[in-house]
């Protein structure tokens, strides 16, 4: 039987204690960062996806839970590549006891590639045809991961033209104090405006002078240059 040491030793024997060193200071890991605390020892995405697609099938959501509670980032990485995996094709029963692992572990889901990697894949979906006021708590909650979660969940809905929880939550943390949640609703907002330019260009005339620079900057991104100029300017 597969068992969550093995998932880890396979990771181990990948480890590279230089690429280690980088990915700290990419995800903040450091004093005073976003990621302080945690530890990485230097495995690579696309490692890392190759060993979730090598055990997603024979590991237990349980051993996969020992992997998303453990102190290593790649660890928690993997047994996210691992669960989207198992989401995508399990029955409804299993998706629903995916959906709440993630839910019950959002504060070791805590750096924004880990949020990316499994809210649009897994919260995002399972809400889609159900009950959405999950999001409005994650979207009060103190801790920034689970308000990064809430809206980058919505990319789910986006992709099947519902912008209106996009709008809704874009609207409550207008002002969060946390840069990444400001680039999370510029991104999910841009999102929305390759799909329908004028619904993200209506939300951006109600809201774009008291948006966050980082967040009007990457709401616009795909903005023509003049347009982008005027916004930034403040001239729409």
């Amino acid at each position: 039987m597969v068992t969550s040491a093995d998932v880890r030793h396979e990771l181990a024997g990948l480890a590279d204690p230089r690429r280690a060193q980088g990915l700290s200071r990419f995800l903040q890991m450091t004093p005073g960062g976003y990621g302080e605390g945690d530890r990485a020892i230097g495995v690579s995405v696309p490692e890392q996806r190759r060993v979730a697609a090598r055990y997603w099938r024979d590991l237990s959501l349980a051993g996969t839970e020992e992997l998303l509670t453990g102190g290593v980032h790649e660890e928690r990485l993997t047994a996210l590549f691992i669960l989207v995996r198992k989401f995508a094709k399990g029955d409804e029963e299993e998706r629903g006891r995916i959906f709440r692992m993630v839910l019950a572990n959002t504060d070791r889901i805590n750096n924004w590639d880990l949020v990316d990697s499994s809210a649009p894949y897994i919260v995002g979906p399972w809400l889609v045809d159900r009950d959405r006021s999950v999001l409005d708590r994650l979207a009060g909650s103190s801790l920034l991961w689970d308000r990064r979660i809430a809206v980058m969940a919505t990319f789910a809905f986006i992709r099947v033209g519902d912008f209106r929880w996009t709008f809704r939550l874009g609207e409550r943390l207008l002002h969060d104090p946390h840069d990444l949640v400001h680039k999370a609703v510029g991104w999910m907002l841009r999102e929305v405006g390759n799909r329908d330019r004028a619904a993200e260009e209506e939300f951006l005339a109600r809201h774009y002078r008291a948006m966050p620079r980082v967040m009007l900057r990457y709401a616009i991104e795909k903005f023509e240059p003049q347009r982008r100029r005027e916004y930034l300017a403040g001239t729409v």
